[in-house]
């Protein structure tokens, strides 16, 4: 190649190094690192946003994103994957961040609801005309129940399915620590296998054709049906269920090293929008805005909840009792 070219090529590669650069540092991108069956809602999410900067800013905005299973993103992130956000499915993910000097830990105040913007619960997704006829908590642990979810260890899926679990026995008549350990042992010896997320649980239960019963978010149930059809399948909503929050947060090491914190900060401030809480809807996810949980009522039907805080003194105290090695669920999988 002639020397000519080789420099044009050089200049040409060197002016493109400082363009990306140029735009990293003016916040016209970001990295938003998500769990695992976030896809739909933030692919939804993003061009409305994008929009919407466009319209305030003047400005085009890249988004990028990465899912997989919470506790997987959020090693990550710690680990050095240059997350502008982080929009998990359970606080303590979050916390682990904060206690890395990633994420503030007064991150839960710096935006309405905890920071979480919509919420879910834990619902029974069972097969075409209920086979097993399987209506509570109680029917999973009958002797021939299969139950699909995901690694409870790993995954915020596959914790919320535990501690429903949990927080169901606990409240039956007569419910105790020991009563409700037992519950979901047994539970836990229904299940064939653990996932490695929401995602994956879903292709077992519907592309592979194990077990008897889903557990997952009540959001999930109408991404199966967009991809498997509404009649290949039939959502049992429990007696009493957990309230799924889902906390998000600006990476902050991460923001004023690449000059995003504005962008960040609007990104995340947008999920509480009526655009953001309408599309929080209509991906089946409960909005936060009174009005707009009204207006979908007929595809959010009343369940009774707990929540984490209620039931087990919140994640700083879930999350060790249970997850951490040597806790409740190690002990459990012992005996599975």
């Amino acid at each position: 190649m002639p020397m000519l070219q080789k420099f044009i090529l050089f200049v040409a590669g060197v002016a493109a190094a400082w363009f990306a650069v140029g735009a990293q540092a003016d916040g016209n991108g970001l990295l938003n690192v998500s769990y695992d069956v976030a896809r739909d809602f933030y692919k939804d999410y993003n061009p409305l946003f994008q929009k919407h900067w466009q319209a305030t800013a003047g400005q085009k905005v890249e988004i990028r994103q990465s899912h997989a299973g919470s506790s997987k993103q959020v090693r990550a992130v710690a680990d050095g994957l240059d997350a502008d956000v982080v929009t998990m499915n359970q606080a303590s993910d979050v916390d682990f961040l904060a206690e890395k000097g990633l994420v503030a830990r007064d991150y839960a105040r710096r935006f309405p609801n905890n920071a979480s913007p919509y919420t879910s619960t834990m619902v029974l997704i069972v097969r075409k005309g209920n086979p097993k006829a399987l209506k509570d908590w109680n029917d999973l642990i009958k002797p021939g129940v299969q139950v699909i979810l995901p690694h409870p260890k790993n995954t915020g899926n596959g914790r919320y399915s535990y501690l429903a679990a949990w927080g169901y026995a606990l409240r039956q008549p007569g419910g105790n620590e020991r009563s409700a350990q037992e519950f979901v042992g047994r539970l836990l010896k229904n299940a064939p296998l653990f996932a490695a997320g929401g995602r994956d649980a879903t292709t077992t239960f519907m592309q592979r054709r194990i077990g008897d019963v889903l557990l997952s978010f009540e959001s999930e149930a109408e991404l199966i049906a967009r991809e498997f059809g509404k009649g290949e399948f039939e959502i049992v909503y429990p007696s009493l269920s957990i309230l799924t929050e889902f906390p998000v947060a600006i990476v902050d090491k991460v923001v004023d090293k690449k000059g995003t914190r504005k962008l960040a900060q609007a990104y995340l401030d947008y999920l509480w929008s009526p655009a953001g809480q309408e599309n929080a809807a209509e991906n089946y996810l409960r909005p936060r805005d009174a009005a707009l949980l009204k207006k979908y009522a007929s595809q959010f039907p009343p369940i009774r909840t707990f929540t984490v805080d209620e039931v087990f003194g919140g994640w700083s105290k879930a999350f060790p009792t249970h997850f951490k090695d040597g806790g409740t669920f190690d002990q459990l999988y012992q005996l599975k």
